[in-house]
């Protein structure tokens, strides 16, 4: 096992570590060893599985917003699939041009394939004729990591 699961003074989990990050957390008394391995150690440590937090950390900021706008995002939550023909897409079309003010955000960006990016161009999808199959949305973070 190479990786330790940090928990917060309440024991909600945060995240992983390496085993030499939480040997320096136990060093400098920001976390106890929650849970070991039996009979391995480190030093003078037991082998951690788990280790807890001396103090509550506050994480409402990691579910207050939704994640930020990324392209790899946003092919991601479309499921690669294009907003226009429902083909394999792998570009992201701005549904209000960048050119007339359109900005990266999740509901003004969509997955689209190379031919269908190309046929709308420098339009509206309502100019353009073609409509969008889905609305786009601001995905949550359980969403975009597949869960």
């Amino acid at each position: 096992m190479n990786a330790v699961l940090v928990v917060n003074a309440d024991l909600g989990p945060l995240h992983r570590v390496t085993i030499q990050h939480a040997i320096r957390m136990l060093c400098r008394r920001v976390a106890e060893i929650h849970e070991a391995e039996p009979d391995r150690v480190v030093g003078v440590f037991p082998m951690p599985r788990v280790v807890r937090l001396v103090r509550y950390v506050v994480t409402r900021w990691r579910f207050a917003a939704g994640p930020t706008w990324s392209r790899a995002g946003v092919l991601r939550r479309d499921g690669r699939c294009c907003a226009y023909c429902g083909g394999p897409a792998d570009t992201v079309d701005h549904i209000l041009p960048r050119s007339r003010g359109g900005r990266n955000t999740w509901r003004n960006t969509t997955a689209a394939c190379y031919p269908c990016n190309q046929q709308k161009g420098d339009r509206t999808p309502a100019k353009a004729g073609m409509p969008l199959r889905r609305e786009p949305i601001v995905p949550s973070w359980a969403a975009l990591a597949g869960r």
